[in-house]
């Protein structure tokens, strides 16, 4: 909570790169207060325009965390989650080894398959 107060309130010395680590970091270990990501969500919308394309990439899985966590809640974020999703799935990516080695297995197994699915948020699965 200690971190979580500090980076609220030193939030406008990030750099847009800075900015996007810490609120993606709060949603990959399910930080459960929407406040903080409506506070970030809010300092990212106003300086959208300085994030790249992997911040953005970075930005886009926050979105769905507070999409999923908090569906009543009204994200700044939501607004922007074409841009976002479309960024997310401009990286360059190819399928994980533990996605070749389940596809190997399956095979092996007779199971015709396609080794990669990607689902409308861009997540390969």
């Amino acid at each position: 909570e200690a971190i979580a107060a500090e980076a609220l309130l030193r939030i406008n010395e990030f750099n847009s790169q800075n900015i996007a680590n810490t609120v993606w970091a709060f949603a990959c270990v399910g930080w459960d207060s929407h406040e903080l990501f409506i506070a970030f969500g809010s300092v990212i919308e106003e300086r959208l325009a300085e994030f790249t394309r992997i911040d953005k990439s970075q930005l886009h899985v926050v979105a769905l965390y507070v999409r999923i966590k908090w569906p009543n809640v009204e994200f700044p974020l939501a607004r922007h989650r074409e841009s976002l999703r479309y960024a997310y799935t401009q990286q360059e990516s190819a399928p994980s080894q533990l996605q070749g080695d389940v596809s190997a297995m399956l095979e092996q197994l007779g199971w015709s398959h396609t080794e990669e699915h990607r689902t409308v948020e861009g997540f390969s699965l």
